[in-house]
């Protein structure tokens, strides 16, 4: 019988795509075995039809905290556990190191459960739901190597040196959508540029995008700009941006995720800030050029040399604050000439294509 094993890692969609490489790990130290992986139900899509895993346990822990007593809650939680617990694994990875995940591995009833230790969690009582805590080496210090040390344990091969790969799955239908939209394009690079985000200290300005969007344009003539979007904010911000950029350039309209992603695969460069879609970009094999400010390169940015990390260089950068005081000159830290030669150079170096 295959190794059973559960990946517990529901949110948020950033952190969801950074412990991919986990499941190409797994398959390589343990060729047949089995794995299942706890996600939020806004976050499956990201997994769905992944062909290294098996099933998806999809929680919807936001509605169940809004409504704890409700019946409808007690049923899905039940339903939940039931479901895990007759998949008897043999193993439980807790990747995710709060209370919320702890007690999902713990209601998994897996033999052993793996997680961090008192330096590598979230919150304290995390460390009362896992039988194994694993603690983090110098070189962990990106959030992706964090769950790859976790995950490493059991199997006693370092993760280190060993070539692993990702993807986010996309149906045939979501990758001949995506042709015939860009087929109604112009000839040239395409460059997708994501201006939102969640953090107020992760954006960058309108005045920004528009002077890196009219640099490219300049750059590269025959190219086409995208912006995306995925609220109304972000996209009044695209709009404005596209005004202010004035051509050859397009919002694109409201897309699936999936759809987005297969878009993804084959535009040029993505450029953001600590975003979900510079994430999902980097997953699929698509060079990105990436801003921080807030948040730390060196920890969440995609890596590889098909990737380009501006970290701001204010002696606070990195500081994880949602606000603050410094943040317009914090903005005005990352420049549009910074940006664009990460572009530059990217689209002067031929990467194998994914779409």
């Amino acid at each position: 019988m295959p190794l059973r094993v559960l990946i517990v890692k529901v949110s948020a969609l950033g952190d969801v795509i950074h412990a991919l490489p986990v499941l190409d790990y797994l398959h390589q130290v343990s060729p047949g075995i089995a794995i299942d992986w706890v996600v939020e139900e806004g976050n499956r899509d990201i997994l769905e039809g992944h062909p290294l895993l098996r099933r998806l346990h999809v929680v919807r822990t936001k509605a169940w905290r809004r409504d704890p007593l409700s019946d409808t809650t007690r049923t899905q939680i039940a339903t939940v556990r039931r479901e895990m617990r007759e998949a008897a694994y043999d193993i439980a990875f807790d990747l995710q190191g709060n209370i919320k995940s702890g007690l999902i591995a713990w209601l998994s009833d897996a033999r052993r459960r793996y997680g961090f230790d008192r330096d590598g969690v979230r919150e304290s009582l995390n460390l009362y739901f896992t039988t194994n805590q694993v603690p983090l080496r110098r070189q962990d210090h990106h959030i992706s190597s964090r769950a790859l040390r976790v995950v490493s344990v059991p199997f006693g091969r370092d993760y280190a040196g060993m070539k692993l790969s990702t993807d986010i799955y996309t149906s045939p239908e979501d990758d001949e959508a995506a042709e015939v939209f860009l087929a109604t394009l112009d000839d040239g690079f395409v460059l997708l540029f994501h201006n939102g985000t969640t953090w107020t200290t992760k954006l960058w300005h309108e005045e920004g995008w528009i002077a890196l969007g009219t640099r490219a344009i300049h750059m590269f003539p025959d190219a086409t700009i995208l912006l995306s979007w995925g609220n109304d904010q972000e996209k009044k911000a695209a709009e404005a941006i596209a005004a202010g950029i004035g051509r050859r350039v397009r919002v694109l309209p409201k897309l699936t995720l999936k759809g987005f992603c297969a878009l993804l695969k084959k535009v040029d460069v993505v450029v953001g800030g600590d975003t979900g879609p510079v994430h999902m970009a980097a997953a699929v094999g698509t060079p990105t050029v990436s801003f921080f400010r807030a948040t730390d390169g060196s920890r969440n940015g995609p890596r590889g040399d098909q990737h380009v990390i501006v970290q701001s260089p204010l002696d606070c950068t990195a500081c994880l604050r949602k606000s603050c005081d410094r943040d317009a000159p914090c903005r005005a830290s990352i420049t549009a000439d910074a940006l664009m030669g990460g572009i530059a150079r990217l689209l002067a170096t031929p990467f194998p294509s994914t779409g």
